[in-house]
């Protein structure tokens, strides 16, 4: 069996849509995309450290493939040679070696991935799949990368109603300019 994580990028407010790149998601009218960009490397060295040093594969939403896709998919990139399960209702072919479409009934096909014997699952971004995943408790760790930035609206990384779920602090730190990593995994025991 293994596990699945969620590795989320927010703001200080909660605010987890288009970290990157201002043109990265427009929904919702959100014009603020590219809050990140100021801290990107140092976050991105912490990342490469804390959370893509050990081997794992990709589960993702459709267009958060076609974003990872259009900017790592050169020559000697990781990202190629791991698997990339993909959340789809389209039927256009994933052209990206490596990638596995996963359709149907979303929740059945994750808890079976999870029941596979392989690498941890980890989630990059996909606002949709992780609401998802986390509506049906089938996250058992988050993985939060917080960011000295207020941006008001947006997408947040929990969306209403929420409902509670025990956890604990595995892991944390800080980088030079205030940005905050913390992993919770999901306690067993509901009592603790």
């Amino acid at each position: 069996m293994r596990k699945l994580a969620i590795l989320t990028f927010q703001t200080l407010d909660g605010v987890m849509q288009a970290p990157s790149d201002p043109n990265e998601d427009h929904s919702g009218e959100f014009t603020k995309g590219g809050w990140a960009k100021k801290h990107w490397e140092e976050v991105m060295e912490q990342v490469s450290k804390e959370a893509m040093s050990k081997p794992y594969d990709l589960l993702v939403g459709r267009k958060t493939y076609e974003l990872f896709k259009s900017h790592n998919s050169g020559k000697g990139c990781p990202l190629n040679d791991m698997t990339k399960y993909v959340i789809t209702k389209t039927l256009e072919p994933l052209d990206w070696q490596n990638s596995i479409a996963v359709t149907g009934n979303i929740v059945q096909e994750i808890e079976t991935l999870k029941e596979q014997d392989g690498p941890l699952l980890q989630v990059h971004g996909s606002w949709q799949l992780s609401q998802e995943l986390f509506e049906y408790n089938l996250i058992d760790e988050f993985r939060f990368w917080t960011f000295p930035v207020l941006v008001g609206s947006g997408k947040k990384t929990f969306s209403e109603p929420c409902f509670i779920q025990n956890v604990s602090l595995v892991k944390s730190g800080i980088t030079p300019n205030g940005l905050i990593m913390t992993f919770y995994q999901k306690r067993r025991d509901p009592n603790q």
